[in-house]
């Protein structure tokens, strides 16, 4: 028996609707719109494509959007600049810092320059913190997306064991806090699940992840995550994005996984619509939280 796909598309499209419905009614009683800017150094052809599918995005739901595209040749203390420049203007909500940047430019030392109240990635370890803490100010994007999937396709976490599969600062290290939340104060649900994290140096590896009810596989390697390391009747979210000869491909073998897990995202079409759409959502909240 294949798996029910769980179409990140069309929850994308269900999450976005209800984005622009409640901008609209913000924006009519405040006279504010939000706006959301975005950074873009060099000319990463990846990164434009990601920077105007967000710009899609805003218009969709009703949000400005500003593109700062600036030449792989500008200097850290360049992007500072711009940086301080967007945390002073008002009528900018979420600041977004398109990555990776050029060689040269100290990455960390860029999102920390970002104001907290306009991280609208959740990068800066202000917001961390306080995720850390089960108190976010903004959930990260793509950790988010894969809440929604989740809650949005009735996966019940409570006690169930869920093996990510991957410990990047992005993805692995706060979708583990998401999942093990204790409340819902910030997000659709509590989640209460036990979270084991896996990564290069995991023993028995395979053992690990057939024992978990949901596998996040967050690697970064084409279809590293196959049959064998995967329980009959597991949920299996796939977060990668890989570029092969055969175009793009997750993380997990799909058209393997897919005949013995009960639900899968497809990759495309799975976790990364929900990665924009959640942007969205967070910059609408820095909007509300700067207007207050």
């Amino acid at each position: 028996m294949s798996a029910v796909i769980m179409d990140g598309k069309a929850i994308s499209k269900e999450i976005q609707a209800e984005i622009a419905a409640e901008v609209a009614t913000f924006t009519k009683q405040s006279g504010i719109t939000p706006c959301l800017a975005a950074v873009l150094v060099g000319d990463d052809p990846a990164s434009e494509v990601y920077v105007r599918n967000k710009h899609r995005a805003c218009e969709r739901v009703g949000i400005k959007s500003q593109m700062h595209k600036l030449p792989a040749s500008t200097t850290e203390e360049e992007l500072l600049s711009l940086i301080d420049s967007l945390n002073q203007a008002s009528d900018v909500h979420g600041i977004l810092i398109q990555l990776p940047l050029p060689s040269g430019i100290d990455t960390l030392r860029v999102l920390d320059a970002v104001n907290p109240r306009k991280d609208v990635d959740a990068f800066h370890p202000e917001n961390v913190g306080l995720i850390s803490q089960g108190r976010p100010r903004f959930l990260p994007c793509t950790p988010h997306g894969v809440q929604q999937i989740l809650d949005r396709c009735g996966v019940e976490l409570s006690g169930k064991h869920a093996v990510i599969v991957g410990r990047s600062d992005i993805v692995g290290k706060p979708m583990s806090m998401l999942l093990t939340a204790k409340d819902s104060t910030h997000g659709p649900q509590a989640a209460n699940a036990t979270v084991t994290i896996c990564h290069s140096r995991t023993r028995n590896l395979a053992e690990v992840c057939r024992s978990a009810d949901v596998i996040i596989a967050a690697v970064g390697i084409a279809n590293f995550v196959t049959v064998e390391m995967v329980k009959p009747g597991a949920v299996v979210v796939d977060v990668g994005i890989n570029r092969t000869d055969e175009g793009l491909v997750g993380d997990v073998d799909f058209a393997a996984v897919s005949q013995i897990a009960s639900q899968i995202t497809p990759v495309p079409g799975g976790v990364g619509p929900l990665t924009v759409t959640m942007l969205m959502y967070n910059t609408f909240d820095a909007a509300k939280l700067l207007s207050s």
